[in-house]
């Protein structure tokens, strides 16, 4: 064993498997005084990232589960080791594992979130990456983030799906369609007119109808071995359980089905690729509305004399989820009845599409089971603030969510 590597080691054996600060310290000691052991502790860090990989965990997740756990500091590094370990992999990925790649290349995600954390930054240098703390911090930021990765639990592998047929996978899909759909909810959130964000949020729902039916009939058309895949969303605190709820109903709303990891702080959503897109499209957009909503309801509360914006938030946010909820389920029922034949398309064609939809819905259903047999329901807390409950359901009312039109071929 190379000196270096014994550095690592008597590192590791200090530092990685107590939780006490003196250990820590320890460990980081033997690194900062051994210059040399730099490169196989970068080394050591992409494995640490490689087994969790294995573990079920994709790139997303593992930024994300640090973010949450640790500081800004320790994310930069877990980014960074995750783009180096992706330099190296040579396992097939699926477009979702590129596209999260591609983010983390793009530049760290806001931190307006984290503010009330700072203080847990006192030993890091927030100005900067990694590469600018001393040898003792980045030692200790290493070994932090490494205690982490180490204990990261396995989770349900997302990529064990039966693979599309060609012409039927994401390579092939219209991703123009996507990106007018991500275009048309910007524009929905960004205007302070009403009347033009529901046009606008109103026709960004009829073009995911449109890219779900187009996606359905194709499949089943050409006998493709299409089946539900999943993905993972953050949820994110404070006031996570009501954006779980809010999040399941947007699922349950697509045809998919989502199921709340609390101690890890996502949820996992079932079902096939464009209803998928769908549902991290659409929920994206309405905690945006909610948080926009909630934000001018609280500043009138405050200008009235209230001071409890907590409680006010939280049974804000509930009401939101609640209402919401109501709204997409009766929108989704509205939706499916009017499945009707309509100029230029035969009857015939319109018949194909229900049985095609009650087919995926039991698809959905199965995979979900095989993938999570053991499920618990839950119920939120602490909402009792009737100002709180009363605002949020209006801005609900208001929120720019729609029957979806009748389904129909462009």
């Amino acid at each position: 064993m190379s000196s270096t590597s014994s550095t690592v080691e008597r590192a590791f054996a200090a530092a990685l498997y107590a939780d006490s600060d003196t250990a820590l310290d320890t460990g980081a000691s033997l690194l900062a005084a051994d210059p040399g052991s730099d490169t196989e502790l970068a080394r050591r860090g992409e494995e640490f990232v490689a087994a969790a990989w294995r573990r079920g965990w994709q790139p997303a997740d593992v930024v994300r589960i640090v973010r949450r756990e640790l500081d800004d500091v320790h994310e930069r590094l877990a980014a960074e080791l995750v783009l180096a370990e992706a330099a190296r992999d040579r396992t097939p990925r699926g477009p979702r594992w590129t596209a999260q790649l591609d983010e983390l290349r793009s530049g760290p995600p806001d931190r307006s979130d984290r503010s009330d954390r700072s203080d847990r930054l006192d030993r890091s240098d927030r100005s900067g990456g990694p590469d600018r703390l001393d040898r003792f911090q980045y030692a200790t930021t290493a070994l932090e983030l490494y205690r982490l990765l180490l204990r990261l639990p396995s989770l349900e592998p997302l990529d064990a799906h039966v693979p599309r047929a060609p012409g039927v996978g994401s390579a092939k899909r219209d991703t123009r369609v996507l990106t007018r759909i991500r275009a048309l909810l910007a524009k929905a959130e960004a205007t302070g007119f009403p009347e033009e964000a529901e046009a606008l949020s109103a026709k960004a729902q009829e073009l995911m109808a449109r890219h779900s039916i187009d996606e359905a009939l194709l499949a089943a058309r050409t006998h493709a071995k299409d089946a539900p895949g999943a993905c993972r969303i953050g949820v994110d605190p404070p006031y996570e359980t009501a954006k779980a709820v809010l999040l399941d109903a947007v699922a349950g709303a697509n045809r998919c089905r989502a199921v709340w990891n609390e101690a890890l702080g996502f949820s996992t959503v079932v079902g096939f690729e464009p209803d998928l897109e769908a549902v991290e499209l659409l929920h994206t957009s309405l905690l945006v509305q909610a948080t926009a909503a909630m934000t001018k309801a609280e500043a009138a509360q405050r200008a009235g004399g209230r001071k409890r914006t907590k409680s006010f938030r939280q049974s804000f946010l509930a009401a939101y989820a609640h209402r919401i909820g109501d709204r997409l389920a009766d929108a989704a029922d509205v939706a499916e009845g009017q499945v009707t034949a309509t100029e230029g398309e035969t009857a015939a064609t319109a018949g194909e599409l229900l049985p095609v939809l009650a087919a995926r819905d039991v698809a959905v259903t199965d995979e979900t089971e095989r993938m999570f047999p053991d499920t618990v329901t839950t119920r939120m807390r602490g909402v009792n603030d009737a100002a709180g409950w009363q605002e949020g359901a209006a801005a609900a009312d208001r929120a720019q969510v729609r029957a979806r039109p009748p389904l129909r071929r462009p």
